[in-house]
């Protein structure tokens, strides 16, 4: 199995030891660098447990023939734009059955036109993750409301629609959608 282990510990900015200290439970940094070499074999149980101390999913750390990761071209920092040091690469947005998309059509808040958002649809218990963040609202009638997760009671949801406009304060619904990650067109 090829891994993108190294490529994801560089891109985190992770030394070997520190993503082993984050391992749970711990582990070497020796035992990190053979895993990422492909010197020791890397089970389902070491790949769970190298995802937990990156952050990522462990789908994340394989490399599938069918999915194309981005090269990395350049690093922009404070400095500046540089090139990276060694070659990298970035998984892009994966959809899973979580995910639903909102597309941008015409600027609204923060958003451009263009841009997608990839929301993670939540069930009331989970609902509480979402506050003080956007998320999309099923309606009735097949419509929606997106905007700002202010406020959160055991039966009812308070709503900043993005933009201007007042308060929403509507039951709770069966699922609602936080927004976890922008795809903005240049």
């Amino acid at each position: 199995m090829i891994t993108a282990i190294r490529e994801v510990r560089r891109a985190r900015r992770l030394t070997l030891g520190e993503v082993a200290a984050r391992c749970v439970p711990p582990t070497t940094a020796q035992t990190i660098g053979r895993l990422e070499t492909g010197t020791r074999t890397v089970s389902v149980g070491w790949l769970n447990r190298i995802a937990l101390a990156l952050e990522v999913e462990a789908a994340d750390l394989v490399r599938l023939p069918d999915r194309a990761d981005i090269t990395v071209a350049a690093i922009l920092d404070a400095a500046g734009v540089t090139a990276p040091r060694r070659q990298a690469s970035v998984v892009p947005p994966r959809p899973d059955g979580d995910l639903v998309a909102v597309v941008v059509d015409q600027a609204s808040g923060d958003y451009r036109s263009g841009d997608t958002l990839w929301c993670r649809r939540l069930a009331p218990p989970a609902f509480a993750q979402a506050l003080g963040r956007d998320v999309l609202v099923p309606m009735p009638a097949g419509s929606f409301l997106f905007g700002r997760l202010l406020g959160l009671d055991p039966d009812r949801l308070t709503i900043l629609p993005i933009g201007t406009g007042a308060l929403h304060v509507l039951a709770v619904t069966p699922w609602l959608a936080v927004a976890e990650q922008l795809v903005r067109k240049l």
